[in-house]
């Protein structure tokens, strides 16, 4: 490796550090300011002016699909470790509604941002024209999609497996998204409750159906 070479990949990681960092302080207003966050907010807990930010991240949109990012990552790092657990399925059903319900309740100011437009969000972001509301169904669909995935390798549903699978891990993770929404507003019940009348829902069919031949059990 020349020397422009070793040149080139310190300044691509010492970027990349730094978007780190700005995430960070991003993920801080976020957790206090919820759906509220603003640039001018995030570009001050940074410690940076806005233009800054926006060469970073080009506008909310880019933050916003880069704050996405990171937390379905993590989010669906957790579902997938309830869905390998040693256990048996209707307990790796329930453990892996709590992950999704544990996540939203442990940040729930991260799930307002990502899944809900504050009032004054265009407001705010004007100049950027930004609308949370209009961004969020792909975290959705992306996390569909991951479960739809990995229903198929697990589960062997028929001739139509994998119409089947896709239209299973949408249903399902509309159906957490749905109702940890309306849970996490009103906590009409515990987690428990809530999980244990979800996977009550589930239960019919997903507790007939045969695992893949050779695939890990679901």
């Amino acid at each position: 490796m020349d020397t422009s070479q070793r040149r080139e990949q310190r300044t691509a990681s010492a970027a990349e550090e730094r978007r780190r960092e700005l995430l960070e302080a991003a993920d801080r207003v976020v957790l206090r300011d919820g759906p509220e966050a603003s640039m001018n907010a995030i570009a001050a807990e940074a410690g940076i002016t806005k233009p800054i930010l926006y060469r970073h991240f080009g506008d909310k949109s880019g933050l916003y699909r880069a704050l996405a990012k990171r937390h379905t990552d993590a989010l669906l790092a957790n579902l997938r470790a309830a869905l390998d657990a040693p256990n048996e399925r209707r307990d790796r059903v329930e453990a892996t509604l709590d992950a999704y319900l544990s996540a939203i309740e442990a940040r729930p100011q991260v799930y307002r941002f990502l899944m809900h437009p504050a009032e004054n969000a265009n407001a705010a972001d004007s100049d950027r024209g930004f609308d949370i509301g209009r961004h969020s169904a792909p975290v959705l669909r992306r996390m569909g999609e991951e479960l739809a995935g990995f229903i198929a390798e697990r589960l062997d549903l028929g001739p139509e497996g994998e119409v089947a699978a896709r239209v299973w891990g949408h249903g399902i993770v509309g159906m957490m998204h749905a109702a940890g929404d309306w849970w996490l507003g009103e906590r009409p019940v515990a987690r428990d409750v809530l999980v244990r009348h979800l996977a009550d829902l589930l239960w019919g069919r997903l507790a007939a159906v045969g695992d893949r031949p050779g695939a890990a059990r679901l």
